[in-house]
């Protein structure tokens, strides 16, 4: 949190909207936050757009009043599922957010506060975050891979985020890694996201467990699969290996299309750190042409609780930073 005494300047909204829970808070430009609250999303049992709303109003309700108050330039809104950049509606969300599909959420909040509204992908803001306060702070050119339930991406090329046709670039989750390969959720087959992420990890060391007849006594997820891996376990590093590899090859495949400066990596699943960090760049390496290889960074993501808030915030301001000369 930043000291309420710092000099007059702009702040904005960001909001982080997950399934679980809705982050808000009050941001400036270089990051800081000045007052946050969070409240349950309540998915499947509330409207996703009236529970952001609610969070927008307890924030301003209950953020201290220094004299002049904060000048709020617009709100800013990092949420999961593909949103349609055009108009900031939801184009599409998974079963996690019920009835979220299709709202007008740009539409909804600005007519609800009279502020400017900017609705992005929860990847896509978390860019704004590393580029702001993290290790791509100075890149121009920037992926983004968020290993967690899923696999997000987002790319940063030439200062900018690439949104694609209408939002959706930056699906780096399903990048076929083996054409022959698992059967994804997408419809696709060998997508990353199956190698990559907790649940595809999870499942695939279940798989290999059955198939040794061992049947452990509780379900093993990603985090005892990383745990048991970091331990020696011969059975986890089989399933880590494939996940290292696929990672490998997705990344060299955007490093040789993208070109960018470095490569962000965050998630639960690379919360296991350095050691896990250093097999990708290993097997990276292994794959990518050197002359790529040697101008590219491989660096976990800048950590905290606030980083998709802040990032959601960092919207409101991209705008004006694109007219500074």
């Amino acid at each position: 949190m930043k000291d309420e005494g710092s000099s007059p300047q702009a702040y904005a909204i960001g909001v982080d909207v997950g399934g679980t829970k809705i982050h808000a808070g009050i941001v400036n430009g270089q990051g800081d936050v000045l007052h946050s609250v969070n409240l349950p999303t309540l998915a499947g049992q509330r409207s996703v757009p009236d529970r952001i709303a609610e969070a927008i109003e307890a924030l301003m309700a209950g953020a201290p009043r220094p004299e002049g108050g904060y000048p709020i330039e617009g709100i800013g809104i990092g949420t999961a599922g593909q949103v349609d950049h055009s108009d900031g509606s939801i184009r599409f969300a998974s079963d996690i957010l019920p009835g979220y599909t299709g709202a007008p959420l740009k539409r909804i909040i600005e007519e609800r506060f009279g502020l400017p509204v900017y609705v992005d992908n929860d990847v896509n803001v978390l860019v704004l975050t590393e580029k702001t306060l993290g290790t791509g702070r100075g890149a121009g050119h920037m992926l983004c891979i968020a290993l967690g339930t899923g696999v997000g991406g987002a790319v940063f090329a030439d200062g900018k985020l690439v949104h694609g046709a209408w939002g959706g670039a930056g699906e780096l989750g399903h990048l076929s890694v083996d054409f022959n390969g698992l059967p994804c959720v997408c419809g696709g087959v060998g997508c990353l996201e199956q190698y990559a992420s907790g649940t595809g990890i999870a499942k695939r060391m279940q798989a290999k467990l059955h198939s040794l007849g061992i049947e452990p006594v509780y379900p093993v997820d990603s985090r005892e699969t990383l745990s048991r891996w970091q331990s020696g376990d011969p059975v986890a590093a089989e399933v880590m290996d494939e996940t290292f590899a696929a990672l490998g090859a997705a990344i060299t495949s955007l490093v040789h299309t993208l070109n960018p400066e470095v490569v962000v990596i965050g998630g639960g699943v690379a919360e296991a750190g350095e050691p896990f960090l250093e097999r990708v760049r290993e097997e990276t390496a292994k794959r990518c042409m050197k002359s790529f290889m040697d101008s590219v960074r491989i660096v976990q993501a800048h950590q905290g609780n606030f980083s998709g808030m802040i990032g959601a915030a960092l919207q409101v301001f991209e705008p004006v930073k694109k007219l500074d000369p």
